[in-house]
């Protein structure tokens, strides 16, 4: 299953590059963390192997991501659709985008955290989980800005701000709430994981000392 989501997720960032509709550099900002996080995680796999749930759902941000890379956020044919036949202010898909830019990183912080610090479940890991993602969020506007800066109006598909001045304070109060959501709603299913995760790597040591 962890194979099959490298293999795909890689697939469909080699087939969204060969002719994206957004322009060749906004396509590349948008995907370049789907490049990096390919690549720290095949590295890492065997030293710290994630969840099941954790690479899930890092596989969905990045989906997300690559489809944004493609059309580019404010150029979502399914959410120009949405806006159109529902009459909304805007093209809604990069709020998608943040929300997941707060489940997936909260589920891996909070795998981190349980497997490298003292920290337990409970409240505390709740509290520094939560602003782990905030932060998060804060940095990835603050590379916006960056390119904003930078490159000045070539970066305007990247920020894809559609005119809309809280655009920013969105973008980080989504990312804040649907990483409070997911700790509530998948720390049952993370834990269990993680369990069962725990004792494939403890019986696999095991067997390693006995030969």
């Amino acid at each position: 299953m962890k194979l099959l989501l490298l293999v795909s997720i890689t697939t469909l960032l080699i087939l969204s590059g060969i002719d994206p509709v957004a322009d060749r550099l906004t396509w590349f900002m948008e995907t370049v963390p789907v490049m990096i996080g390919i690549v720290v995680l095949t590295a890492t796999h065997r030293r710290f192997e994630l969840t099941l749930l954790s690479y899930q759902l890092l596989w969905l941000f990045g989906l997300v991501l690559i489809v944004g890379g493609y059309y580019t956020y404010a150029e979502n044919p399914l959410f120009n659709w949405l806006r159109d036949t529902f009459d909304l202010a805007r093209n809604y898909y990069d709020r998608v985008g943040h929300i997941l830019q707060g489940v997936a990183p909260a589920i891996v912080a909070r795998e981190i955290l349980l497997r490298c610090s003292p920290l337990q479940p409970g409240k505390w890991l709740f509290v520094i989980v939560t602003a782990l993602c905030l932060a998060i969020s804060a940095v990835y506007e603050l590379v916006e800005w960056l390119a904003a800066l930078t490159f000045e109006q070539a970066a305007d598909a990247f920020l894809g701000t559609q005119g809309d001045h809280w655009d920013t304070q969105w973008d980080m109060f989504l990312a804040l709430v649907s990483a409070m959501v997911a700790q509530v709603l998948l720390s049952a299913r993370h834990d269990r994981e993680l369990a069962r995760l725990e004792k494939i790597q403890f019986t696999a040591e095991d067997t390693e000392k006995h030969d």
